[in-house]
């Protein structure tokens, strides 16, 4: 059995859980998440929680039945208390600001580069160099980071770029003169 798929995931007062055929659907107060259940697997509801059980002793079903546990428990995290990245941009004169719901960055460039917020997603600055994004969806709040971290990437010589704030950049020394 995987350790992490016999573990239940617990549903919290506020929270409504149902299970069609194929089919996981969570609501909470943040919003509302539904997905279909990874092949091999089935779902159950019992004393208030939601056990992931696995169809069959293969290698596809034992690799899909710790993966199905984890995507319901953030799909419950997401609902309750939500997902947020933290970006931050280094760089002389570079910066971001909200405008409505449009992320405008200056990174270096000579035009500013522009990113709406997608549906469920929002995005905040409270300093110039600082970018939040937060939302109920834990891979859309993933992939609105690394799209934004993509407009310029840290590089390794003088560090500059958007990067997340846990991230390290590994810094490489420059050319020396020579003789």
């Amino acid at each position: 059995m995987s350790r992490i798929g016999k573990v239940p995931v617990v549903i919290p007062a506020g929270v409504d859980v149902k299970i069609d055929k194929n089919e996981i659907s969570v609501k909470g107060p943040k919003g509302r998440l539904a997905m279909v259940i990874p092949q091999r697997t089935s779902m159950e509801i019992e004393d208030g929680a939601v056990h992931v059980k696995r169809n069959g002793d293969d290698k596809q079903a034992r690799a899909f039945h710790g993966l199905a546990q984890r995507l319901v428990r953030n799909m419950v995290i997401g609902v309750t208390d939500g997902f947020s990245k933290e970006l931050e941009i280094q760089g002389v004169g570079y910066r971001a600001s909200m405008e409505g719901n449009k992320l405008t960055m200056q990174l270096g460039y000579s035009h500013p580069v522009f990113y709406d917020a997608p549906e469920g997603v929002t995005i905040s600055v409270p300093k110039p160099t600082s970018v939040i994004i937060s939302g109920y969806d834990k891979q859309k709040v993933g992939q609105v980071a690394a799209e934004i971290r993509e407009k310029r990437p840290p590089e390794p010589y003088k560090g500059k770029g958007v990067r997340y704030t846990t991230e390290t950049v590994r810094r490489k020394v420059g050319k020396k003169a020579g003789k």
